[in-house]
């Protein structure tokens, strides 16, 4: 399964969201909370290409985007695939 990273922040409901589908489809995900942690927002900033919302995600060390990228992709039927899960097919 791919490795997971998303930098999220306080009382984020994009985040939250993220988070959920994440979970949804039972994958392991580092959270890096960028309030709690300030000293990583500008390794979320280079990570991203100077992206400064949250959440930003990644699968490996591809940089998917926020939520909304994270669900078009899921939409799109490619998000398993990125995520390494066997799709019934």
């Amino acid at each position: 399964m791919a490795a997971v990273t998303v930098y999220t922040g306080f009382a984020c409901s994009f985040c939250e969201r993220a988070k959920m589908l994440l979970a949804h489809k039972g994958v392991e995900f580092t959270e890096i909370n960028v309030a709690q942690n300030p000293d990583q927002r500008p390794i979320m900033m280079e990570r991203a290409s100077g992206a400064r919302t949250v959440p930003q995600i990644f699968i490996d060390e591809l940089h998917v985007g926020g939520c909304d990228d994270l669900y078009a992709l899921d939409r799109a039927g490619n998000l398993d695939g990125l995520l390494g899960l066997e799709t019934s097919n």
